[in-house]
């Protein structure tokens, strides 16, 4: 039997519960990174689940992605486990991007942009 409406509520309120601690953890390690969010279709939660990390520019996206991969990665795979999400942090469910770009492309309207899967 699928997961009901109370159940899928409960794991949505974990979930921004964890990464709201990574979030706070990295913005004081990572140079540049400013916050995160995720969507999901909470009905098919491993396959739709997107994690996008945020940096005030492009530079400090590139930096992060070349020098801080691993540990984004750490911190979401925490993140997950305490959410009691049985998912593996991949190149597929985190994302990384950056205010800069989200102001260029699609003029700082960041629901658009995640809408888009920039």
């Amino acid at each position: 039997m699928p997961p009901g409406k109370r159940e899928l509520a409960r794991v949505e309120r974990q979930l921004i519960t964890t990464l709201t601690d990574a979030c706070e953890t990295a913005k004081g390690e990572i140079k540049g990174f400013t916050w995160l969010t995720h969507t999901a279709d909470l009905n098919k939660l491993i396959e739709t689940l997107r994690i996008t990390w945020v940096f005030e520019t492009q530079a400090d996206k590139k930096l992060a992605e070349v020098n801080a991969k691993a540990r984004i990665f750490e911190l979401t795979a925490m993140a997950l486990n305490e959410a009691n999400i049985d998912l593996t942090p991949s190149d597929l469910t985190v994302r990384f991007d950056s205010e800069e770009e989200c102001q260029r492309t699609h003029h700082g309207d960041w629901q658009k942009r995640l809408a888009k899967g920039n």
